[in-house]
Parts: structure tokens; sequence; C-alpha cells
């Protein structure tokens, strides 16, 4: 008896574990990504000089060692979620749920590793002239954050979903929300402003939904367990 409690505790706290750290990854990575969007120029015509702002290169930076908290938060998700589906998970799905997660959070982490050093080279110096070193690592920053790393995120979308769906654990609402987050991403990040809120808003959505049913359920389990 006590073992099968401690499972049921064990199974309880495992999509809690998993609802907080999507929301927390959430939050993070819409500040970040919020900080980047109405600091940094769409133009590439505008060059490095926005950086010549103090308080602009501050507040970017403040905003890239964000990025280390959000990953760690979202391998904590991938790893709770995966607890959850335990001996349920399909092969093929977890193997591109694992692979996707695991490529976003590293190109996330590779983006924002050039793009800190683009920061702290312009900081070294004391002129932000544009130069042919800046420039690439500027426009490679963005490649991999906004198109390889969102389009991944679009595969992790995919995939989830689709574990989710045939467990039964979300709505049909939600399910139809993740494929067209998911088919937005894929088709149209890198071309549209603003459109990788998405991914995060997205990951919000289903972890307050984790949340809410996991209360519910320890609602029903309480009497259950005390008669």
């Amino acid at each position: 008896m006590t073992t099968e409690l401690g499972g049921a505790a064990r199974a309880l706290r495992t999509p809690r574990a998993a609802a907080v750290a999507g929301i927390l990854f959430s939050v993070l990575l819409v500040v970040v990504l919020v900080i980047i969007r109405s600091t940094v120029p769409a133009e590439a015509s505008a060059g490095a000089t926005w950086l010549d702002d103090p308080s602009q290169r501050r507040l970017v930076v403040f905003a890239l060692n964000l990025v280390p908290f959000a990953g760690i938060a979202f391998l904590w998700f991938i790893g709770a979620v995966r607890d959850h589906v335990g001996a349920a998970e399909d092969r093929f799905f977890a193997t591109v749920f694992l692979g996707s997660g695991l490529l976003f959070v590293a190109m996330l982490f590779v983006g924002t590793a050039l793009a800190s050093g683009l920061a702290a080279g312009i900081d070294a110096q004391s002129s932000a002239a544009e130069t042919a070193v800046s420039q690439m690592s500027r426009h490679t920053s963005s490649v991999v954050i906004t198109v390889y790393a969102m389009r991944m995120a679009g595969v992790f979308i995919v995939s989830t979903t689709s574990i989710t769906d045939r467990l039964g654990v979300i709505p049909r609402w939600l399910t139809i929300y993740g494929y067209l987050s998911a088919v937005v991403l894929l088709l149209t990040v890198g071309t549209l402003p603003w459109i990788e809120l998405l991914f995060p808003v997205w990951t919000f959505v289903l972890s307050v939904h984790l949340l809410r049913s996991r209360f519910q359920t320890d609602r029903s389990v309480k009497p259950a367990a005390e008669s």
C-alpha cells in the first residue's frame, strides 16, 4: 500500500514539475525575445551603432544572460514530460521530441554565444564601427536563433502535441493550436517579425493546462486516499 502511494505521489509530481519548468522557460524566453526585438534594429543597414548606447548594450547583455537559465528550464521541461510519458512513449515521436528539443537548446546557446561575443567586442572597443567580423557575427547569430532554432521549435511542438494528444492529456483545441503554431513557425519564421514568440506562448499555454489538470487530479485523488 505504501509503495502504491509513493508511486502515485511521484506520478503527481512529475507533470507539476514539467508545468512549472515550462512556465519558467516561457517567461524567460519572452523577456529575452522582447528585449532583443525592441533594442536591436531589424535593418542590417543600421549596423552595430545601436551598441554605442551603454544602456542599450547593458539591456542586451542582461537578456543574453537570461538565456542559459531558459535553456536549463527547458531541459527540465523535456525530462519531466518524458518521465510522465514513461512506458507509453512511442519510439518514433520520442526520438523526434528529444532530438528537436536538444537541437533547439544547442542552437539557442550557439546563437546567444555569438551575440554575446559581438556585444563584448563592441564593449571592448570605443566605437561600434561595423566590421566584416561583426557583420558576420550578427547575421549568423540572427539566423541560428530565428531560423534554425525556431524551426526545431516547430518540430518540437509537432512531436509534443502528437504525444500528448495520443495520451489524451490535452483537449482538442490545444492539439489544433499546437499544430497551427508549428506550421506557422516552420513556414514563416525569419520572415515575419515577432513570430518566434509563438513558441514560448505555446509552451506557456500547454504548461498552464498541465498544471491546472494536475490540481484537479490532486483534488480528486486526495478524498480517495483518505477513504
